[in-house]
């Protein structure tokens, strides 16, 4: 099976998104995207896997498997379980180097950032800056 490359799977979502001209309706797509995000073991939510910066609780565990990070989060928050969510179908499943190198560029080309109150804004950078630091320990 084909590995797509990371930015493949970015430009895919930016297509998504562009499918849809209203915010509202990318605010549905990113709340359908945490409906379907993996169950996260509660023996998980601890306070070392939270991240820190969220207005919401945000938690996020990252494993290593072969030379790939694997990251899992839940959050008590719709719109940013989604988040964390769209950053987890992109960086999970990648290698230490390749998120650590990455600009998370297409964030800002799918306008999520400036299109999020300043508190979720705040949130989202959290979490890039979480899922940074966990592939730069694990180089």
């Amino acid at each position: 099976m084909e590995t797509r490359s990371l930015k493949e799977v970015q430009q895919d979502i930016i297509d998504e998104f562009s499918m849809f001209d209203e915010w509202l309706d990318k605010y549905e797509y990113l709340i359908d995207l945490g409906k379907n995000l993996e169950t996260y073991p509660e023996e998980l939510k601890t306070d070392d896997r939270l991240i820190k910066g969220c207005q919401s609780r945000v938690w996020l565990d990252c494993r290593r498997e072969k030379d790939k990070l694997v990251f899992i989060a839940d959050s008590d928050a719709i719109i940013t379980k989604g988040i964390i969510s769209l950053l987890i179908s992109v960086y999970s499943g990648r290698t230490a180097e390749e998120i650590a190198s990455d600009d998370f560029s297409f964030l800002d080309q799918i306008g999520l950032k400036e299109n999020l109150s300043p508190t979720r804004a705040n949130g989202l950078v959290s979490m890039i800056e979480t899922i940074r630091k966990a592939a730069n320990e694990r180089k």
